[in-house]
């Protein structure tokens, strides 16, 4: 299996159990709060997104060898990064959050379908933006969607 097919495969993996933590869950259960800090599934999935969208942002920057922004200096931080994406999509409808859930995963597939093989090995710069921003992020939030479930606040 080339490095490609590996790093979709780990994608798509991880990404189905994230949804799976929240199958089922109606929309007024994924807008309750509490999940992680004062965060919803919804604000999960939205947060989630933005990550997908900083990776579409950040790896064609490292393709051409360029360095991304550091958080540290233009927002505060990542948590206070965090913080701002939060307040600016947490009066999203459910349904636009879902759409940009769906549009931005689906960008980041094709985009990953594009990129020279190279910059996807497991040591290379790339591979560890994207590792950081896709499969990697999706396990912490999909285990804590899952306790949270499991505490009896929504569901399961």
């Amino acid at each position: 299996m080339n490095k490609r097919q590996q790093v979709l495969n780990r994608l798509d993996k991880t990404w189905r159990a994230l949804e799976e933590s929240y199958a089922g869950l109606s929309e007024v259960e994924m807008s309750e709060p509490g999940v992680t800090g004062s965060w919803s599934v919804k604000d999960i999935i939205a947060h989630v997104t933005t990550w997908e969208e900083e990776a579409l942002k950040h790896l064609p920057l490292i393709l051409m060898g360029e360095k991304p922004p550091r958080y540290s200096v233009t927002h505060g931080g990542i948590n206070a990064f965090n913080a701002a994406m939060t307040v600016q999509k947490r009066d999203l409808e459910f349904a636009e959050v879902l759409r940009q859930r769906d549009a931005v995963h689906q960008r980041i597939i094709e985009y990953i379908e594009t990129i020279p093989e190279d910059h996807l090995g497991s040591d290379a710069r790339f591979r560890r933006c994207l590792r950081a921003d896709t499969y990697s992020h999706y396990p912490i939030h999909a285990k804590a969607i899952s306790n949270w479930r499991a505490r009896g606040s929504a569901t399961p």
